[in-house]
């Protein structure tokens, strides 16, 4: 996921320099909420895996 999230942060910057503002406008938005939810799904398994450990 967050994979996805790079290669989308990627496509927003290469529209950004050749001025299409709606599709980087986009591609940040999505690459913004794939950057958390990777985030969150990080932390989540970072807690169960102490929770199961203890």
């Amino acid at each position: 996921m967050l994979h996805y999230a790079v290669v989308f942060l990627v496509i927003a910057l290469i529209a950004a320099i050749f001025g299409f503002g709606g599709i980087a406008a986009g591609a940040v938005g999505i690459a913004k909420i794939l950057f958390f939810v990777f985030i969150i799904m990080a932390v989540l398994t970072f807690v169960f895996g102490l929770i199961k450990r203890g």
